[in-house]
C-alpha cells in the first residue's frame, strides 16, 4: 500500500500546533497575572509571585520574557490594545457624547492601574523606548474618532486636540496612581475636564 504523504504531514503538524497553543496559553496567563500583580504591587513585584499566579514555572516565564522590562513592556502593550479596542464597542453601543465620556473614564482607569510604570518608562531601559510612540499611535486615532463624532452631534466643542486631552488626563492621573483617595480625586477632576469639553459645543439643528 502506498503511504499517504498528506496523512504524515498532518500527523507531524498536529503536535507542533498543540505546542504553539500551549505556549500561547502560558503567555496569556503570564501577562494576565503580571497585570494583576503590577496593579497592586507595582512593576518591581517578585517574578516568582507572577509565575505562581499564572500557574507556570519561573523558567517558563523567563523563556518568554528574558528580562523584567520585556514583561513590563508586553503587559503595557497588551493593556493599551485592550483599552483602545473598547472605543469601537462604546461608539457602537452609546450616543457619541456618552461613548466619549465612557472611553475617557476607561482611559483614566487604565492610567490609574499602572503603578510604577512612569518611573519604568523613564528608567533609560531600551526595552521601553518604543512605548510612548506605541501609546500615541494606538490611543490618538480612536480618541480623534470619538471627539469628531461627539462634536458632530453637538456634544463637545470642536477645537480639542486628542493628544492634548490624552496628556491632560495622564497628568491628572499620575497623582492618583496606587492611592484610593487620589484615584477618587482624579476621577472628579476628569469630570471637570469633560465639562470643559462641553463648553462651547455647537448644537446641530434638526
Amino acid at each position: 500500500m502506498t503511504d499517504d504523504p498528506t496523512k504524515h504531514d498532518l500527523e507531524g503538524k498536529a503536535p507542533k500546533r498543540r505546542v504553539r497553543a500551549d505556549a500561547k496559553r502560558n503567555e496569556d496567563a503570564v501577562l494576565e497575572a503580571a497585570k494583576a500583580v503590577f496593579a497592586t504591587a507595582g512593576v518591581d513585584a517578585p517574578v516568582r509571585e507572577i509565575a505562581t499566579r499564572a500557574g507556570v514555572g519561573v523558567g517558563t516565564l523567563y523563556r518568554r520574557f528574558p528580562t523584567r522590562s520585556d514583561l513590563v513592556a508586553a503587559v503595557f502593550r497588551r493593556e493599551v490594545d485592550a483599552c483602545a479596542a473598547t472605543a469601537a464597542t462604546l461608539a457602537a453601543d452609546y450616543p457619541p457624547g456618552e461613548a466619549l465620556v465612557r472611553w475617557l473614564n476607561r482611559y483614566t482607569d487604565f492610567i490609574a492601574t499602572k503603578k510604577g510604570l512612569a518611573a519604568a518608562l523613564h528608567s533609560g531601559d531600551p526595552a521601553f523606548d518604543a512605548l510612548p510612540d506605541y501609546f500615541r499611535a494606538k490611543f490618538e486615532p480612536v480618541l480623534v474618532s470619538l471627539l469628531e463624532a461627539a462634536a458632530a452631534a453637538g456634544e463637545v466643542r470642536r477645537d480639542i486636540a486628542a493628544y492634548d486631552l490624552l496628556r491632560a488626563i495622564g497628568n491628572l492621573s499620575v497623582a492618583g496612581v496606587g492611592d484610593e483617595a487620589g484615584a477618587a480625586h482624579t476621577r472628579s477632576m476628569v469630570e471637570l475636564l469633560v465639562d470643559g469639553l462641553r463648553f462651547g459645543a455647537v448644537k446641530t439643528g434638526r
